[in-house]
């Protein structure tokens, strides 16, 4: 490492050195630029690695991977989120995880109950495979820096939410709440926790802070009376998920029916 950074020294003052020769000789002369060449040159990952930079980050990097495959529960099948129509079993699980999760936090800090949760069929990253289910596994399905957001919303959000997936047409990772779709693409028989729903309550929905400010088109949570942060990122909410249970379940119930 000390001849490494010797012979970077050296060559950043080799640099100085040429700037300096170049503006000198420029203000002296005039020049005419009258041709440009190039050529291509290889790059090989091999090529390109430095033995001394190589030995000082490999500890590091075997620690974060033996940390990344650290086996903390285990799939008995697969949990795909191309399955499904109107939900998909890894959609439902992350629904379901982050209002348990979210619960711990939530009821601690506000005293407050989440009513349901819905994340956005796009944000899932990667399947849940079958078998050993790793930290890593964790940071595949959710790669992003997302916090764990609950917001108020009053019963008019609530059917925008609705009308929101029966529009876009995808398995929205919802939890909490069930409806009908009726043959007019409308919503309705909604309940919320198994309850009829009440357009005159206010509901604690769960989300990311990326879908919590509008992404995705959901704007309906701009409209918002309350804005809980609980500072707990959904990648983590998965890793104590899994370290918490021994094998994790596929959610079989149906959240969303057709007539």
């Amino acid at each position: 490492m000390v001849k490494l950074k010797k012979y970077n020294g050296f060559l950043k003052l080799f640099v100085i050195f040429l700037t300096l020769f170049f503006i000198y000789s420029c203000s002296s002369k005039n020049y005419n630029l009258t041709k440009i060449e190039g050529k291509q040159l290889p790059i090989t990952e091999k090529g390109a690695e430095t033995p001394e930079i190589e030995s000082f980050i490999k500890p590091y990097r075997d620690h974060i991977n033996k940390d990344l495959d650290s086996v903390l529960a285990y799939a008995p099948e697969t949990l795909d989120k191309s399955n499904g129509k109107w939900q998909t079993t890894i959609g439902c699980l992350l629904a379901d995880v982050c209002v348990q999760r979210g619960n711990l936090v939530f009821k601690k800090r506000e005293n407050k109950t989440i009513d349901l949760c819905l994340l956005n069929h796009g944000g899932i990253r990667a399947i849940l495979p079958k078998g050993n289910v790793t930290t890593r596994t964790a940071f595949e399905i959710m790669p992003f820096e997302n916090n764990l957001v609950v917001i108020a919303l009053k019963g008019q959000q609530i059917e925008d939410i609705a009308a929101y997936i029966i529009k876009e047409k995808k398995p929205q990772p919802l939890s909490g709440m069930t409806f009908t779709i009726s043959k007019d693409k409308t919503a309705k028989n909604i309940m919320i926790q198994g309850k009829p729903f009440d357009v005159n309550k206010v509901y604690y929905v769960a989300t990311n802070d990326y879908l919590a400010n509008g992404g995705d088109s959901m704007t309906f949570f701009a409209k918002g009376v309350e804005k809980f942060d609980l500072n707990y990122k959904l990648r983590d909410v998965l890793i104590d998920y899994f370290k918490e249970v021994d094998t994790i379940p596929a959610p079989r119930d149906i959240r969303i029916t057709e007539e």
